[in-house]
């Protein structure tokens, strides 16, 4: 949950592609929830991607075409990864910094 704002960042956009928000005290509700488990998948398919990324990139006769569908699916998982930390970073209460020694 944004601190500031009290709402938390899905994972997810609406069908005109913006972004999507809840509202909400309560960290375990059923939507909450459900926006954990996309993060998860979201990075763990980032994971995968790039495990494959680097086979590819690897493989000499990789031809354009396939390099170019690589490209897109990386930024999609990219957008997905940083949408997560953002959303993430967000959650975390604002630090205080040093209380002295």
């Amino acid at each position: 949950m944004n601190m500031s704002t009290g709402l938390r960042l899905l994972p997810w956009s609406d069908p005109d592609g913006k972004p999507c928000y809840l509202a909400s005290d309560d960290g375990d509700s059923p939507l909450s929830r459900r926006a954990d488990a996309i993060e998860a998948v979201q990075m763990s398919m980032g994971e995968e991607l790039l495990r494959h990324a680097r086979e590819l990139l690897g493989e000499p006769k990789a031809d354009a075409r396939e390099l170019r569908f690589l490209a897109d699916r990386l930024c999609e998982a990219l957008r997905d990864v940083l949408r997560v930390a953002e959303s993430r970073g967000a959650r975390l209460p604002a630090y205080g910094g040093c209380q002295g020694d």
